[in-house]
């Protein structure tokens, strides 16, 4: 399986664009590569039965799973909507991701 370069990182505010959450807004908690799939804080949580084991412990867990990268989308803070990443590269030579409705710079 190859690897999507989809341009998200951890901490960038994404939008679910299809599925049971979508229009959910949240930031990245981490990025799986090998499978393409992103964890989002808030999104697509799932509960979990942990059993109790000798110090107690027992209960409903609630934790979030991961979504595929095609069914997020980067969340411009200048537009306030889902867009694509396009790479620029500045006037010192520095790559940058940037966004493609504005323009607007992301790394800073």
């Amino acid at each position: 399986m190859s690897q999507a370069n989809v341009g998200l990182k951890k901490g960038d505010t994404v939008v679910v664009t299809t599925g049971k959450d979508r229009g959910k807004r949240g930031k990245i908690i981490q990025i799986v590569n090998s499978r393409q799939k992103v964890l989002v804080e808030k999104v697509n949580v799932v509960k979990r039965h942990l059993r109790q084991d000798a110090q107690g412990g027992g209960g409903i867990m609630e934790k979030e799973s991961p979504i595929h990268v095609s069914n997020v989308s980067y969340l411009c803070q200048k537009c306030d909507a889902p867009v694509r990443i396009n790479k620029k590269i500045l006037d010192n030579g520095d790559k940058v991701r940037a966004c493609a409705k504005c323009g607007e710079i992301i790394d800073r």
